[in-house]
């Protein structure tokens, strides 16, 4: 009996989940999300803290670029000449395609080029100043930069040039280095006869021999003063030679085969066009 009855209420048990008032699991809830904001609040502020770190040290890095470009624009401004803020207290040379002594160009389109008082130049300290030369060229020819390794090398006074038609150069060299016997009044007849003068200094001009190579001599009187005026070819040049003062003007006029043959008119025009005032 007992035995049936301990097996009739062993069946007869079951498991009764215990309940849990509606405001313990409130609580618990609670607490649980509490526990999940703080730890979300603690990841966020982390993450928080990281970003703003990040953000600290990515903008310390813009500032310090900010800081070199700065540096270096202001230096590129100073020393390289590149567009920039620091240009604003640099002044500026003349414009660009300004060439001083340059006049406007006349009713057939050709300017006059005077050589400038004030430009520097000479050959050391003793020497008086350049007396000005002038000459004509169409208007779209404009003045190249002068180099010492070019022909006539630092007494290379001045040169033009045309893409299209040719170019030009003025040598001015002092006379002594010719003669001795010259005073501050030379002339290009004191110097030598026109053969002379060229067999001398047409290689400074056109770099080679002028042997074989002298097509005409001309002697040209304008205003109480002689011009030696010589075609070459080849190369093909025309070269105008004269003195004033205690200088040699040498002045030549060049092209290639192709621009001598389409532009001979206007660089025998440019040549004739010297003249030392």
């Amino acid at each position: 009996m007992r035995a049936a009855l301990f097996t009739s209420c062993s069946f007869a048990w079951t498991y009764q989940p215990k309940a849990i008032p509606s405001h313990n699991l409130l609580v618990q809830s609670s607490s649980l999300e509490h526990r999940g904001c703080s730890t979300r609040s603690e990841a966020s502020s982390r993450e928080s803290g990281l970003v703003i770190g990040e953000a600290e040290k990515v903008s310390g890095i813009l500032k310090r670029r900010s800081v070199v470009l700065s540096g270096a624009s202001l230096v590129s401004s100073a020393v390289l000449g590149f567009p920039g803020e620091g240009l604003a207290v640099i002044k500026q040379g003349p414009l660009a395609g300004r060439i001083p002594g340059l006049s406007e160009p006349d009713e057939q389109g050709w300017r006059t080029y005077r050589r400038p008082d004030e430009k520097s130049g000479g050959h050391g300290v003793g020497w008086s100043p350049i007396i000005p030369y002038v000459f004509s060229v169409p208007q779209d020819w404009e003045e190249v930069p002068v180099s010492i390794a070019d022909l006539g090398g630092t007494e290379i006074d001045l040169r033009f040039g045309s893409v299209k038609e040719g170019r030009l150069s003025v040598i001015v060299a002092p006379v002594l280095r010719f003669a001795d016997n010259l005073d501050g009044d030379a002339t290009i007849e004191k110097i030598g006869r026109p053969e002379t003068v060229i067999n001398a200094f047409g290689p400074e001009v056109i770099g080679e021999n002028v042997e074989g190579k002298v097509m005409s001599i001309n002697v040209v009187q304008d205003s109480g003063r002689t011009y030696y005026q010589y075609e070459l070819e080849p190369p093909h040049a025309l070269i105008t030679a004269t003195a004033a003062g205690n200088r040699l003007y040498l002045f030549n006029v060049t092209g290639s085969g192709l621009q001598w043959k389409r532009h001979y008119k206007d660089l025998k025009k440019i040549a004739d066009s010297f003249r030392v005032v």
